[in-house]
């Protein structure tokens, strides 16, 4: 048997994504996103079930962002191991994750705080015009809609995928009423390796139309 490139096995991966959904409401540029993260998790409620909600605005505010060399604020260690280094390196973005900061952590202890609410509020300036990607922590989405909120914070968009049980649906809902673009999904499920694959088909897009 012949052994197939990485690349090769991710188109016809994205082909036999395409086949296996058939019809699907998402438009043309949203679909790439949503594929990506099928690919990602081999979950095809993201296609129905757990859909993907796309602010009217999210995907061009997105690519904008990133063509102009954004920071990219993210919840936790793991969503940063599954963002494409090859992007970092081509576009020179900065990628941001203070979760394990020693002065987070204290902090967080002193205020009786997550360690993801306070690394957020931790990098309120980097966030202005910069990407939110959230995977992890509800905790950290509530904090950064706050933060908007409190209007001391404007990221170009938020992408808010938290995974769990406890209140993770529930601040998806709470970010669909606020002012700035996001990327979200209905539902329970998520996750860091979710929300790194919208930032990478981000990535993906820009490419294409740059």
């Amino acid at each position: 048997m012949q052994t197939k490139k990485g690349q090769n096995i991710e188109d016809e991966s994205m082909q036999m994504i395409d086949s296996e959904v058939g019809p699907h409401s998402y438009n043309r540029l949203e679909w790439p996103i949503v594929r990506r993260m099928i690919h990602a998790t081999a979950d095809f409620d993201f296609a129905g079930k757990n859909k993907i909600v796309f602010h009217k605005d999210a995907i061009s505010s997105g690519i904008s962002a990133l063509k102009n060399g954004c920071s990219i604020i993210c919840d936790v260690n793991g969503l940063v191991g599954f963002l494409n280094k090859q992007n970092m390196k081509d576009f020179g973005k900065k990628v941001i994750c203070n979760i394990s900061n020693p002065s987070v952590v204290e902090t967080a202890k002193k205020e009786g705080k997550t360690r993801a609410e306070v690394s957020m509020r931790l990098v309120a300036s980097e966030m202005n015009g910069g990407i939110v990607a959230i995977g992890s922590a509800p905790t950290a989405l509530y904090e950064v809609i706050k933060m908007v909120d409190e209007g001391i914070t404007k990221p170009a968009l938020i992408i808010g995928i938290p995974v769990g049980f406890i209140a993770a649906a529930e601040s998806k809902n709470e970010l669909q009423t606020t002012s700035v673009p996001f990327i979200t999904n209905t539902g329970r499920k998520g996750g860091s390796s979710c929300a790194a694959s919208t930032v990478n088909a981000l990535f993906k897009l820009l490419r294409e139309n740059s």
